[in-house]
């Protein structure tokens, strides 16, 4: 039997002109999972955010790149919710009231979780050191009207998300309406009428959250049953995902090392030790003094 999990495939429908992203994940999330220890409701918000995290990750140029998902507000039951990607690597971690998350439904809105609050999305260029950043408020139920809403906001860009999830194994996939060519023409998306991408839309909403999130159901067979009637479906390549904590004790110590003497003292406890917290790995890394 296939288990086809911590992957994502990136393809083009040319003729639609459409592109889509699917991610599956299963052993990634229990291992960014298990360092925290959140309460359910806690757990279903970050795994949604990786799993679009990693969608959207796949769209950095470059390989060095890096892709960050924020959520920020002010007096929520959860304040910060933040993903990132980078190289096939993800992480993420939520700061909650854990008495405040524990008076909510089973299934909390995302304004029940948040309140007013901003989703924030930033693309980071390796190669050219260039940094985008879109940020529009919090609309939606879920994270994932929530990227509907921005690509619509913010990059005018039609969009369909979903997310589906069954224990420990999530999936998700990403359609897109791409622009009628690069020379300047009117974009596809501006026109009155979209044939081709309600077309496209249509199959990606008949997606179900089993097929998402089901393990033995290859990421290549999936597009495959929701396109096979398209003249070509043109996989672009497929990447490995895995958690990546990119806290290290010398980097840390560097860092801590290029603040003022006066400060580091004000740092450190009785012990001469400053106690660095990596919220991501939920660690924490003990720097000596001198």
């Amino acid at each position: 039997m296939t288990i086809d999990l911590d992957r994502a495939l990136s393809f083009i429908i040319p003729e639609r002109n459409a592109r889509g992203r699917l991610v599956r994940l299963g052993p990634v999330l229990e291992e960014i999972l298990s360092a925290h220890g959140y309460p359910p409701a806690i757990e279903a918000l970050l795994i949604e955010g990786l799993i679009l995290t990693a969608l959207l990750g796949a769209m950095l140029k470059d390989a060095g790149g890096q892709l960050t998902m924020q959520v920020q507000t002010e007096g929520g039951a959860v304040s910060l919710l933040v993903c990132d990607y980078r190289g096939g690597q993800l992480r993420g971690y939520v700061q909650h009231d854990a008495d405040r998350v524990a008076e909510l439904p089973v299934e909390p809105t995302c304004f029940a979780l948040f309140g007013k609050a901003y989703l924030a999305i930033t693309f980071d260029q390796a190669v050219s050191g260039e940094r985008y950043q879109g940020i529009v408020p919090l609309d939606g139920n879920s994270l994932s009207e929530a990227v509907e809403s921005y690509f619509s906001q913010s990059e005018q860009i039609p969009s369909l998300v979903r997310v589906g999830r069954s224990r420990r194994v999530a999936g998700g996939i990403l359609l897109q309406h791409l622009a009628d060519g690069e020379d300047g023409r009117e974009r596809i998306h501006t026109r009155l009428d979209h044939p081709e991408w309600e077309h496209v839309k249509a199959r990606g909403i008949s997606v179900a959250t089993p097929e998402l999130a089901d393990a033995t159901l290859p990421l290549d067979d999936l597009v495959w049953r929701l396109f096979h009637d398209e003249t070509e479906v043109r996989v672009l390549g497929d990447a490995a995902l895995s958690k990546g904590c990119r806290c290290d004790l010398a980097h840390i110590s560097g860092v801590i090392g290029r603040f003022p003497d006066e400060e580091r003292q004000s740092m450190a406890d009785s012990a001469g030790i400053i106690a660095v917290n990596c919220e991501f790995c939920a660690k924490i890394f003990p720097i000596p003094l001198y």
